[in-house]
Order: structure tokens, then sequence, then C-alpha cells
């Protein structure tokens, strides 16, 4: 489903991803882990065509998504339409404080609808349906009785499920999550991983970069394990947590909780 071959980024003269290769399966969740600074969220922010990759080339479903040894121009054409592909929930939220958790959900699927052709013909119809959609979106996040309020009468996970919801609006081929509940005590982080287990066994695919160890070994089918830049290793979940084959992540898991 997702292919990214050789995929490299400089920040200046800095290296910050070397030859990243993976492969991707449509309702597999990949979780990627380690350090900080390790380059877990630049590529992230690379497959997400939030960053453009200095080499390398990023498929989907077999079609050359991006190609970084073409210019510029050629990697922002059409590049709202490549977004489309992806859902990415922040570390932070990032909701418009200005509008309720059901708009917030609307907002970028309206912004789209009016491009329709048949937008203006049917725009009560369309946006009646976008609205029903949120709200089933947000009673599937639990957030029934907050589908009105604003981010600043919800509690930092119920932000974090708004927030999922209107990544899951857009339908994404692919939902990415970039460290999830980092901003987030132990007790709300419970419920934002309770969602994200609830759409694994929906077969959703998804790349999470996570520093929840026992939940990345419980819910991801696989792992990759980065540091400098590089893949250092990479299997199945469990089997990498639980039986780890390079120093660098036997010592990475020596610091962290498991």
């Amino acid at each position: 489903m997702l292919r990214v071959e050789n995929v490299e980024k400089y920040f200046g003269r800095t290296k910050v991803l070397e030859d990243i290769s993976f492969e991707l399966k449509q309702g597999e969740v990949l979780a990627i882990i380690g350090s900080s600074g390790s380059g877990k969220t630049t590529l992230l922010r690379c497959i997400n065509l939030l960053e453009q990759p200095t080499k390398g080339k990023i498929y989907i479903y077999d079609e050359l998504l991006l190609d970084a040894e073409l210019p510029k121009a050629k990697f922002d054409k059409d590049i709202r339409k490549k977004h489309l592909h992806f859902g990415l929930v922040f570390q932070n939220f990032n909701l418009f404080p200005q509008y309720t958790a059901k708009k917030n959900v609307m907002l970028a699927v309206e912004l789209l609808a009016k491009e329709r052709p048949d937008y203006k013909a049917n725009k009560d119809k369309i946006l009646k349906e976008i609205e029903e959609e949120a709200e089933q979106l947000l009673i599937k996040m639990n957030l029934q009785d907050r589908i009105d309020h604003y981010p600043h009468q919800l509690s930092g996970g119920q932000q974090q499920r708004v927030a999922i919801a209107r990544a899951l609006a857009l339908h994404p081929d692919i939902l990415c999550f970039d460290e999830p509940t980092s901003a987030l005590d132990p007790e709300l982080t419970g419920e934002v991983l309770k969602v994200i287990r609830d759409l694994a066994d929906e077969n959703m695919t998804m790349i999470i970069v996570t520093h929840e160890m026992s939940f990345a070994r419980d819910v991801a089918d696989r792992i990759i394990f980065m540091d400098e830049g590089r893949i250092i290793e990479e299997g199945p979940a469990k089997k990498l947590i639980n039986n780890p084959q390079t120093d660098r992540l036997k010592d990475f898991l020596t610091r962290v909780e498991v």
C-alpha cells in the first residue's frame, strides 16, 4: 500500500534521515520508536508531504506520490490532493479555539465540499451530511456530550479525540499519529490509547510515532526502531520488543518502561 524508498533528509548540512526504506500493508499498524532526535517525526512529516525529502521516493498503491529528485514546483503540484491520502494527529491537538468540537471536525470537509461541481445546487444537503458525519465520529470517540463544547471546555484527552475525529472525517487511506499522548497525563493517555486500539481492531491502516513501548508492542503489527536518522531494527512488534537483536535497541529498551 505504502512504499518508502531510500528517503533522506537534510536540514542545511545536517543529515536527519539516512536511506529510509520500508513498506506498509493495508490494514497494518506500524509503530516507530526511538529516542528524541532520532528522526521519527521528520520521517512522519516526509511521509505526510509536510516536508520534502532531499532524496528518495514515496509510493501509495504503486502510484508515485513523491520523487525528491523532481523540482519543488513538481512537489507542490496537486499537493492538497496528495495530502488526502493521509490523516495526521499532532502532539498538541491543533484545534481551532474559536470553533466547537463539531465545527473543528467539519471545517476541512466543508472546504473540500465547496470544490464539488454539485455544491451550489445541493449545498444544504451536503452540509447536513457533513454535520451528521461529524456528530457520528464524535459519538464514536465517546464525546456525544461534548459535541458543542469549545476546546477550552475539554480535557486534553477529549481534545485529542476531537483531533482524531477530525482526521477520520477526511477518510484518509493512512492515519498517522505523532506521539499522540506526549502532552497528556497518565489518566488521559488511556482514553486516547483506547481509541487507537479500537481503530486497529477495525483494520485502520496506521503509522504511530510513540514513546509508549507496551502500547507499541501490544497494538502494532510491526515496529521500526530509529537511531540517528537510520532504521536500526525492524520486525514484528512483540518479537522486536521482547527479543531485540541489536545492542542499540537493547540499550534503548533498558532506559524506557515496557
